[in-house]
């Protein structure tokens, strides 16, 4: 059975921001996504080129997740590596490279320990690399505390055994063309360790503190229940919601910032509720399960086909194209791109308001009324 840390390094974010977090999960089942599996097939396929190309001994990784997409960006990252090895070596005789090292900083984080994707100790730098296979979101290395916590636990490795000064922490998101990387002394790290890490993982180990909802929580098994999200919502009460008109523009923004969430938050209660009441004696005294709609289906479609053929029905069969998606992951993104990449079009999305920190172009709308005002002065005037 895999172990699994209580306060992990890839959740850190959300327990040093919000410490009760970790421990309330513990009380809801935790489901692994075909995404997550798809990214621990990533790190494996990785692993076993990295070993290949250092002469180690391995064996390639068998999944229905591997296509040629992912061969690919497996390779982006081996090649990455190599390269960073490449320029280590021209200052660095014999850099020390290890792939997959558990990383114990249990003396700053109760029972804590990770997995380093990749480690190179190169005289006084200490590299770090971490694989990231998701599409979702950027993530950044800068103030990143699963890089620090991932640094300081190597830190507890080495740092007797070499003059380590400074960590180089990066993280390779190969699918969001995303390559992020900091360094921090490790005078910087400990401080941060000390100052900060160490009372807030000690909060969150034994449950304590207090629960704050934000984008920390986007991923937390509890989402659904924890009441911080309520009251978080709840400030939109004292709002007469009936008309948007009898809002300030500051008001109506405000209403905004909670909208997207506000909807995922409904959609994450009923899910929830329907898991309990399906899986559990649990009942709701003012809703109950019901069978939903569904469509009507043939259950033998090779004889519903000989049967209408026998009654001279032949234009019974439809063939069409595969996706465009479903095309790319046969032939590869290369030689798609060469293949058909002319022959493919891209429509414009559906205009749509976002907050400003959005990382997309914000569109120039044509206000045709006031140019028309505009065109009917000039004609006026002449």
């Amino acid at each position: 059975m895999t172990e699994h840390a209580v306060l992990s390094a890839s959740s850190a974010h959300r327990w040093l921001t919000c410490p009760p977090l970790p421990r309330l999960e513990r009380f809801f089942e935790n489901q692994t996504s075909e995404v997550a599996n798809e990214g621990t097939v990533a790190h494996s396929l990785a692993e076993h080129k990295l070993r290949k190309l250092l002469g180690q001994k391995t064996r390639k990784p068998k999944s229905k997740f591997i296509d040629k997409d992912m061969e690919q960006y497996t390779d982006d990252y081996v090649n990455y590596i190599h390269e960073l090895l490449q320029t280590i070596r021209q200052t660095t005789k014999d850099p020390i490279v290890l792939i997959e090292q558990r990383l114990d900083f249990s003396n700053y984080v109760p029972d804590g320990f990770g997995i380093g994707d990749c480690l190179i100790i190169a005289d006084k730098t200490l590299y770090i690399t971490d694989l990231k296979y998701g599409r979702g979101v950027g993530v950044s290395a800068e103030n990143n505390p699963q890089m620090m916590l991932y640094a300081l636990g190597a830190l507890n490795l080495f740092d007797a055994l070499y003059d380590i000064e400074e960590v180089s922490m990066t993280i390779f998101q190969p699918r969001k063309y995303n390559i992020s990387s900091e360094v921090k002394s490790v005078k910087e790290l400990k401080k941060w360790a000390e100052s900060e890490l160490k009372d807030k993982a000690e909060l969150a180990f034994n449950g304590e503190g207090i629960v704050t909802y934000g984008p920390w929580c986007q991923f937390s098994s509890c989402k659904a229940v924890l009441r911080a999200r309520k009251d978080y919502h709840d400030k939109l009460t004292r709002f007469q919601l009936s008309s948007p008109h009898l809002l300030t523009d500051a008001e109506i923004e405000e209403v905004l910032q909670h909208v997207d969430d506000l909807v995922k938050w409904v959609v994450d209660v009923k899910e929830y509720a329907t898991k309990v009441a399906l899986e559990t004696d649990k009942t709701w005294s003012k809703f109950k399960l019901v069978e939903g709609k569904s469509n009507r289906k043939f259950n033998d479609e090779e004889k519903v086909a000989e049967i209408a053929l026998a009654n001279g029905y032949t234009d019974i069969f439809r063939k069409n194209l595969i996706t465009l998606t479903d095309m790319e992951r046969m032939m590869g993104k290369e030689v798609f791109n060469t293949l058909l990449g002319k022959h493919v079009t891209k429509p414009k999305g559906k205009v749509t308001l976002v907050p400003k920190t959005d990382s997309r172009k914000e569109l120039v709308v044509h206000n045709v009324k006031q140019e028309f005002n505009v065109m009917e002065e000039n004609n006026n005037e002449q």
